[in-house]
């Protein structure tokens, strides 16, 4: 199997270290070629090395992951955040369809990123940071895109083409404005985290919305919701209070 260059860029030694044993026991297709604790140190190592890869942190002293790639000229490889907690900005990666280890970094998680890595295709690393870039900032618009993985790749959405989204057990389905769906390999409950700044509510364990499109609502137990494309969802009765004061607002 091709080998895949990697650089580990960290500012504690000891999360490096550890990554680079991790990756050398449980993932041989990957090669360490370079590790940096300082992102100006980091950047002339990309643009030295090229690598395929980079695990990068996303807190460091002086310069953030996020900054330091601000800096680079060129972006033409792949990026796994690493971070010691559950960090603000983990939506926003998830919306740019970029993949993220919490540290202590688990093997089995850190092998299906790497997994992952080597079923790519083709890298949009560029595409998925400009959409990282829009999804961190304070004012969410749904003029914003979420990249959605399919078969081919990535597509880059617009947040407010998406009309509801509908679980359907391990997959999620998508219906937008101009009446085309896309089924997807995603919980609606991660959808569900990820849209919720966006001005989406799950009306029901089946049915995530966009409260921009509802047509109307019909009283009932919980009640419906009339989208603009006609369909009607059941509202739960358990969120139906919730929902109307949302609506009301």
């Amino acid at each position: 199997m091709e080998k895949i260059n990697a650089i580990i860029i960290d500012d504690e030694l000891s999360s490096m270290q550890n990554l680079q044993q991790k990756l050398a026991e449980f993932c041989p297709t990957v090669e360490v070629i370079a590790m940096a604790q300082k992102p100006e140190e980091a950047i002339l190592l990309i643009n030295h090395h090229k690598p395929d890869v980079i695990f990068l942190d996303i807190e460091m002293p002086k310069m953030s992951g996020f900054r330091m790639l601000e800096e680079l000229k060129e972006v033409d490889f792949e990026i796994i955040f690493t971070t010691a907690y559950n960090h603000y900005a983990i939506d926003a990666i998830r919306i740019a369809a970029f993949d993220y280890l919490l540290k202590p970094i688990a093997i089995k998680e850190l092998q299906q990123s790497v997994d992952r890595l080597s079923k790519l295709r083709v890298h949009q690393t560029k595409e998925k940071i400009d959409v990282l870039r829009s999804s961190m900032n304070e004012n969410k618009s749904q003029d914003d895109k979420i990249a959605i993985s399919t078969t081919e790749g990535l597509e880059f959405i617009p947040i407010k083409d998406i009309l509801h989204i509908e679980s359907n057990s391990n997959y999620s389905k998508l219906y937008f404005q101009n009446g085309r769906h896309l089924t997807v390999t995603k919980l609606l409950k991660d959808f569900e985290d990820m849209l919720a700044p966006y001005h989406f509510y799950r009306v029901h364990n089946s049915h995530l919305i966009n409260l921009n499109y509802i047509q109307k609502y019909l009283r009932g137990n919980g009640g419906r919701v009339m989208m603009q494309d006609g369909t009607e969802i059941e509202v739960a009765r358990r969120k139906k209070e919730e929902f109307l004061k949302m609506i009301a607002s």
